[in-house]
């Protein structure tokens, strides 16, 4: 019995310390462009690439996938589902950068890096437009831009 403690005690500090990267290794990933799910930090990001000309932030519902990747309501077609998913849905307030000089729409949840999408700039376009449209029918409780 006493083992078996010991041994679920071992796991648990295993596994306890394998946690996010410090800011500088996650700085690597991004300067090679390799944004690992789960590994990365908006502020990462940043420091590397720069303050996004696009970015938003929004309260999102998120379909968990079977292997936990986690896809942005905002990125399925209204009333269905993504193939895949395990019928679980996760929200929060999503932070979305989106970069159309390099190609990517990031979707940060809970300060780590949930969703990457390599898009078109015109699709960014197109996407940042769609935000630009919403906002104009924000009331000011819900936090819309001020002209």
């Amino acid at each position: 019995m006493m083992c078996v403690c010991a041994n679920v005690l071992a796991l648990i500090a295993v596994v306890g310390c394998k946690g996010m990267p410090t800011l500088v290794e996650q700085e690597r990933l991004v300067q090679a462009n390799n944004l690992v799910l789960d590994h990365v930090t908006a502020r990462a990001v940043v420091n590397v690439w720069g303050e996004p000309p696009h970015y938003r932030s929004l309260f999102t519902h998120f379909f968990v996938m079977s292997d936990q990747r986690m896809i942005p309501s905002m990125r399925v077609v209204a009333g269905e589902t993504p193939r895949g998913w395990s019928a679980e849905v996760h929200a929060g307030e999503g932070l979305f950068f989106a970069y159309p000089d390099r190609g990517w729409l990031l979707v940060f949840l809970e300060e780590r890096l949930v969703y990457k999408e390599e898009l078109k700039a015109e699709e960014l376009r197109t996407i940042v437009e769609t935000w630009a449209y919403e906002d104009r029918f924000k009331t000011r409780l819900e936090g819309a831009p001020r002209p």
